[in-house]
């Protein structure tokens, strides 16, 4: 079985110089939202496909089933279409509406799942599910998107690749959001075959377990999970910056009206964290990262200035967000001078903000 090849990767890297400026702290970001299906899922998937269609995993007779809170299920279902095999999406209530029509619209079929698992979160309720559905679909075929190393391998010829060939400076920092980590672990590896002493800075969710964090309610999907996933190589991470689901949605609309980039929830996870780190950093330190996903699916959350519910608009302070991981010498907090604080200041102090509240910028 032949594999039909989509339009993935060589997305922009860009300057967000209007929100981080480049004499404090330069950032630098792929726009991976300009992926053909919209996300940095994309690339995850197509070379999942790829390798297991060329390995014979796959055939014609074969159908598809994925554990995802959407992007993946976006881009496996718009793959499945094209190669025409049937797709199973296993989700759970956090799926944006817009996401469930984009998986119907290609063609894949949702199967739902309402039970929250041990860790707070849906993870572990739709891997279990997937299981039962390998026995009882014919031919079924779960490319398990946790452990595969394809999808870091994705990654590290992919989007570190292009970094590599495109950063017009060397960068002292990688900054990325997680929840299979195969994005990070690809990003890692290749950057640092390039950039030895380049920092690995993961980005999560508050509520998520991967970094040893109290499992909790998250709203904001394609970032965190209840489960440590086996992507996940610790040694090779530097430090990790959380972030709430309020402070994700502040940095989304930050961001809009900054730099005119409408991008979704967990990209407003990684500028909230980044805005933390900034002031924490030496001079002559430059970020890169990526902007995940777009922002038009989740206009009725992340940019609706209803939500979250008042009782979590909660932010937290850099002591309360990071944590250091690894052995490798630290490039924070390391005695030297920092920079100025002020590319922050967009971002609340660390409280529950009162119903009154309103961040600068963000009026309705």
């Amino acid at each position: 079985m032949q594999f039909k090849e989509l339009s993935v990767g060589n997305t922009p890297l860009v300057s967000l110089d209007r929100m981080f400026p480049p004499e404090v702290v330069p950032v630098f970001a792929k726009l991976e939202m300009l992926n053909v299906g919209g996300s940095v899922k994309d690339r995850t998937a197509h070379h999942m496909v790829s390798q297991a269609l060329a390995a014979g995993r796959i055939t014609a007779d074969s159908h598809l089933v994925e554990s995802s809170s959407g992007n993946l299920a976006i881009a496996l279902a718009m793959i499945a279409q094209r190669q025409d095999i049937p797709f199973t999406a296993v989700v759970d209530p956090n799926l944006a509406p817009a996401n469930r029509c984009l998986i119907e619209a290609f063609g894949g079929h949702i199967d739902l799942v309402t039970e929250k698992d041990e860790g707070g979160g849906y993870l572990q309720t739709r891997i279990r599910r997937v299981d039962e559905l390998l026995e009882s679909i014919p031919g079924a075929v779960w490319l398990n998107q946790y452990a595969n190393p394809d999808n870091w391998r994705a990654h590290y010829h992919g989007i570190g690749e292009e970094i590599v060939r495109e950063m017009p400076v060397e960068p002292t920092h990688v900054v990325a959001a997680v929840s299979t980590c195969g994005t990070l672990m690809g990003l890692a590896r290749r950057l640092r075959a390039r950039w030895p002493k380049i920092e690995v800075i993961a980005v999560d969710l508050e509520g998520s377990v991967i970094f040893g964090g109290q499992g909790g309610n998250r709203q904001i999907p394609g970032i965190g999970a209840s489960r440590v996933p086996e992507q996940l190589a610790l040694p090779e991470v530097d430090a990790v910056v959380y972030a709430t689901d309020w402070e994700s949605a502040i940095a989304c609309r930050r961001l809009a009206k900054c730099e005119g980039i409408l991008a979704g929830g967990s990209s407003g996870t990684v500028m909230a964290a980044i805005a933390k780190l900034i002031p924490r950093l030496d001079k002559g330190s430059r970020i890169v990262t990526l902007l995940p996903d777009r922002g038009e699916r989740y206009l009725d959350t992340v940019y609706d200035p209803d939500w979250p519910a008042q009782e979590r608009r909660v932010t937290k302070a850099f002591e309360a967000s990071y944590r250091r991981l690894g052995e490798r010498p630290t490039r924070v907090d390391d005695g030297r001078r920092p920079v100025p604080a002020a590319t922050s200041s967009w971002m609340p102090p660390a409280h529950i903000l009162p119903n009154a509240a309103q961040p600068e910028g963000l009026a309705r």
